[in-house]
């Protein structure tokens, strides 16, 4: 689905501008973060590594679907950041195929035991398993055709540092695809002109919008755009 034009007008909005009150304060910030800026902005807290019901999901076809929008196919090498209890982990896992690779990725040592486990039990072969850092997926350069992060943005709490350097991850033609709802970061979603903005000021362009009224919100395609800005030069963007 093409951009609608009243996502062009996206581009008048102005979320540009400098940072009069971060949220994030340089003293609790993660060290490796803070040659970028802080967002101007909450981050939701982790409360739960799910949100619905695997069977909810599967009964409107979520999976089946986003897949479909995001144009996965077999061969393909895909990450899914923030996999949690691997909902998409275990269903892209066959969508690729033998030929094709899933990362699962979280933050949480924990919960990357836990997936490790089912991984496991479900006989996944083409699957792996990655421990990320809340500045830093730390996937391989040039690596990723799809990069998924379904219903977990609005948790990253260095949207620029994290942004920034998960760009080299991509292959030539590789698209990050982002899932969460229009709606404020203190409810667990993602103010849709904000995501664009923090995508947009670490060099990426949004290329498609679906809305996914199914599985929680919308559905977002970026793909790289130009140079990445060096750190101190990314422009922060305002809270809406």
């Amino acid at each position: 689905m093409k951009v609608p034009a009243a996502l062009a007008a996206l581009a008048l909005v102005p979320l540009l501008g400098g940072c009069d009150g971060p949220w994030n304060e340089d003293s609790d910030r993660i060290g490796t973060a803070r040659e970028f800026p802080p967002a101007d902005r909450p981050v939701a807290p982790i409360t739960s590594t799910k949100w619905s019901t695997e069977e909810a999901r599967d009964r409107v076809n979520e999976a089946d679907d986003v897949m479909d929008s995001a144009d996965v196919r077999t061969g393909m090498t895909v990450a899914d950041i923030g996999a949690g209890d691997g909902y998409y982990t275990v269903r892209l896992a066959p969508r690729v195929g033998a030929t094709g690779r899933v990362l699962a990725q979280d933050i949480q040592p924990e919960v990357i035991e836990r997936l490790a486990d089912r991984v496991a039990r479900e006989r996944l072969d083409n699957v792996s398993l990655k421990l990320g850092a809340v500045d830093d997926p730390r996937l391989p350069a040039g690596s990723f055709d799809r990069v998924f992060m379904v219903h977990m943005y609005h948790e990253i709490g260095e949207p620029y540092a994290f942004l920034w350097r998960l760009r080299p991850a991509l292959r030539a033609g590789g698209q990050v695809i982002v899932v969460d709802g229009d709606r404020p970061i203190a409810q667990h979603g993602t103010p849709f002109r904000l995501l664009v903005c923090e995508f947009e000021a670490v060099g990426y362009k949004l290329v498609s919008f679906d809305d996914k009224a199914h599985a929680g919100g919308y559905l977002a395609r970026f793909v790289p755009d130009g140079k990445r800005p060096a750190p101190d030069a990314i422009t922060v963007c305002k809270t809406p």
